[in-house]
């Protein structure tokens, strides 16, 4: 089994939804016999076909355990084990402990990828998806920003940082919209290319807008303190991956950790909850910011970088660069109306951007 090579999976009609591969699932049993655990029952909880992941739940006589196979490259998953190790065992953070293996390592590389066992935290419930459960999200969010600083990577880990390429991001942003507009004029018979159209160039102009205001902001400045300075930011961050646990909230799934400025992941959280309620609500808005703030304190010159990063047509971009894949089954009805939502959502954010602008002048 050493030649095996772990390879993305085909989850289809005749497969169920958790599907694992039989070659897989004798990984599995090989990499558990690396743990001092007898294990009673194992079962997939979630998986990452497309990518080669999966997690499973594991009863054992030391209680329940999760046991997970990282998709990325193993130099990457050094970097957020090395994260997750630093934030239990340094900052004491609510995040899973990783349970050592019988040679007292982090991890198991078998089929050219990375695994480990980590504690499974019970009980965990999600908060309520109401302004109160969306501040407990902020405060314990700029907790884990504010303990992940300091964090210094393994040696042999490859150095996962997003802290400089924030112009380069935004520069996608903008090419894609040309892709957009492009693919519409090539489907023009599909229902949904006359729309894409139709909005095509306001958010593009939007998006330049957003890059000409970084580039004249002090991100260039608070990007040059580095990544230790910053700490890290979850990436993946919402309702399902910070949950209540018995002694406060818990954040898990710390796999695609990053260096970076720690707004980016605040800014996600609001712009995906402002989508969820189909408008943007000032009080809300101010609301996750200030609940923020009280755990991680933000400066006038980080607040300004977060009204700019919210002024990006982040969600038009995010749900509309699928049609480069499929373009000729993306461009439907569904997405007429995805976009009409968009547009509409959209028109709500200005005025709430235009009356927060203002709240942080004078704080450092």
């Amino acid at each position: 089994m050493e030649k095996t090579v772990i390879e993305p999976w085909v989850v289809d009609e005749l497969t169920h939804e958790f599907f694992v591969p039989d070659y897989i699932e004798q990984l599995a049993e090989e990499v558990l016999q690396s743990y001092d655990l007898s294990v009673h029952n194992i079962q997939v909880i979630t998986t990452k076909p497309d990518k080669g992941g999966a997690i499973w739940k594991l009863e054992t006589n030391l209680g329940p355990k999760s046991l997970k196979l990282l998709h990325r490259r193993p130099t990457r998953s050094l970097f957020s084990l090395g994260a997750q190790e630093y934030l239990v065992d340094v900052q004491e953070a609510r995040v899973p402990p990783i349970i050592k293996t019988k040679d007292e390592k982090n991890y198991v590389e078998a089929g050219g990828k990375l695994w480990f066992v980590a504690e499974w935290i019970e009980p965990l419930a999600p908060v309520t998806k109401d302004l109160e459960g969306a501040k407990q999200l902020c405060y314990a969010l700029g907790e884990f920003h504010r303990l992940s600083k300091g964090y210094i990577p393994p040696e042999r880990a490859e150095i996962a940082s997003r802290l400089h390429k924030w112009p380069k991001s935004y520069e996608k942003v903008i090419e894609k919209m040309d892709w957009f507009r492009s693919l519409a004029k090539a489907y023009e018979e599909m229902p949904a290319s006359s729309h894409l159209l139709n909005v095509v160039d306001e958010f593009e102009e939007q998006a330049r807008r957003s890059l000409e205001r970084l580039t004249q902001s002090s991100y260039f400045e608070l990007s040059k303190q580095g990544n230790a300075y910053w700490g890290l930011v979850h990436q993946d961050y919402g309702w399902s991956n910070g949950q209540m646990g018995a002694n406060g909230m818990w954040i898990i799934d710390l796999d695609g950790v990053a260096f970076d400025l720690p707004i980016r992941d605040l800014r996600k959280l609001i712009s995906g909850t402002m989508a969820d309620l189909y408008r943007w609500d000032v009080t809300w808005v101010r609301e996750m910011i200030k609940a923020y703030h009280e755990a991680n304190p933000i400066t006038a010159q980080l607040y300004e970088i977060l009204l700019i990063d919210l002024s990006l047509p982040n969600e038009f971009y995010k749900n509309i660069k699928e049609v480069v894949y499929e373009p000729e089954i993306f461009l439907n009805e569904q997405t007429t109306q995805l976009i009409q939502t968009i547009v509409d959502t959209d028109q709500s954010k200005w005025p709430v951007l235009e009356e927060i602008q203002n709240d942080w002048k004078g704080m450092e």
